[in-house]
């Protein structure tokens, strides 16, 4: 009964709009007290903020972040758009492919969605609209592809979920390479669909002479070598997620200072934007642990394993019911809210119906992906819309048949698992 009593105050606080870390650590006290007293109180707050926030793990996130920063201080995206629009402009939806291409360029260097789709608005929108595509297929397709930083490495998210979950963040990491390039494809594959339907709806883009596309490229190796110092090194077992992440920040900024654009001011705002947004996420995972002691005091996850266990229905159906509620959720919270209120409480249930925690975890990052696009919050089209100054609903309508040819694609990650575990299975031990 008090589990349902505190699930219910933490959903309420929530929709009042108190912020998640406070929701959770309000709750959760509350919890704790009623099992156990003002000593399971005092206890669990005494102790918690530093061993949660002093985790070896932790680190990475806001040396992530910082990456991320440097990243968008170097320009490099403006870059990547470019190079691709060289090679495939020509194509029916050209500069939409290239969107995706850029998107995924940039996730690959940066690990921010937000990032990724504020940095992709204010570079290939301005040109798709220049060039005459339609708003509402332009503002689509670039709200999209800011998603592919969620999931290609290095992936903010997936750390996070490798924390919570207790999985190994490199396999983690990795496994997201080969889904990323996925859902890249079936990006473009939809622009491609969608011109081909009607082709008004982009003109085609000037050609370029092979001497131009092959100059274009000189903006690729700065990409290549910041992939290989993060996810190379993982991958080959070199260096830990986490050294990794260092070695990130540091490539990015070496990338800033090669493109001219490292100065006192910048840098210093780039420290302090990171500084702010590390700080949400740590206070949060903190928060969360405390709420996490009570349902592990409560044994509220075994309950439920147990329950799930005694319907004897094919593990798969349940399997669909969680996702299904994961995109529900989607809709309505912030991703990162959404894995640390869920994945302490859904993984055992999850390990329980011998699916792998590696492959789970990148499938909710699709998921994720999906519920940045999707309205009433869809994070990115509230990004785009801003940065792009177009009015929300033309976004939003353009992001459809994106969020249908996603799920289909999801719906094959989970019918063979093998496309997540394969290359992760491969890694140096």
């Amino acid at each position: 009964m008090s589990t349902l009593l505190v699930t219910a105050l933490l959903i309420v606080l929530l929709a009042i709009g108190m912020p998640v870390a406070f929701a959770l650590v309000v709750t959760g006290s509350l919890g704790l007290y009623i099992v156990g007293g003002w000593n399971a109180v005092v206890g669990v707050l005494a102790t918690t903020p530093l061993s949660s926030a002093g985790s070896y793990e932790l680190i990475s996130v806001p040396l992530f972040i910082l990456m991320a920063e440097f990243v968008i201080l170097s320009g490099v995206a403006d870059n990547l758009f470019k190079c691709a629009a060289a090679w495939v402009g020509r194509v029916p939806g050209g500069l939409g492919i290239a969107t995706a291409l850029a998107g995924a360029g940039f996730g690959a260097i940066s690990g921010s969605s937000t990032a990724s789709a504020a940095t992709l608005s204010s570079t290939t929108m301005p040109a798709m609209l220049k060039q005459g595509y339609e708003p509402k297929l332009a503002g689509g397709v670039v709200a999209i592809s800011g998603t592919l930083a969620m999931l290609i490495p290095p992936s903010i998210a997936l750390v996070l979920y490798g924390i919570i979950a207790d999985v190994s963040i490199g396999a983690l990491l990795v496994g997201g390479v080969i889904p990323g390039l996925l859902v890249m494809l079936t990006i473009m594959g939809t622009v491609w669909v969608l011109v081909t339907m009607d082709p008004k709806r982009a003109p085609r883009g000037r050609s370029y002479t092979l001497k131009e596309k092959f100059a274009s490229l000189k903006v690729v190796g700065p990409m290549v070598f910041l992939f290989m110092a993060v996810t190379g090194v993982i991958y080959t077992g070199i260096a830990t997620p986490t050294e990794a992440s260092g070695l990130g920040a540091f490539g990015a900024f070496l990338i800033a200072l090669k493109e001219r654009k490292v100065a006192f001011k910048s840098v210093s705002q780039a420290l302090v934007r990171a500084l702010h947004a590390s700080c949400m996420i740590i206070m949060i995972v903190v928060c969360a642990k405390v709420f996490g002691y009570y349902f592990t005091l409560t044994q509220s996850t075994q309950a439920i394993v147990q329950w799930v266990a005694d319907l004897h229905v094919h593990r798969m159906w349940v399997m669909a019911f969680i996702l299904f509620g994961y995109l529900v959720l989607g809709c309505l919270m912030d991703q990162v809210a959404i894995l640390i209120l869920t994945v302490p409480i859904v993984l055992p249930l999850v390990k329980a119906l011998g699916f792998d925690p590696v492959w789970f975890g990148v499938v909710v990052i699709v998921i994720a992906e999906v519920g940045l696009v999707t309205p009433p919050v869809g994070l990115n089209v509230f990004v785009v819309a801003r940065y792009a100054k177009r009015p929300l609903a033309e976004i939003f309508g353009g992001i459809w048949p994106h969020v249908f040819s996603h799920l289909m694609l999801l719906a094959v990650m989970v019918a063979f698992p093998s496309i997540i575990l394969w290359l992760p299975s491969k890694m140096a031990p």
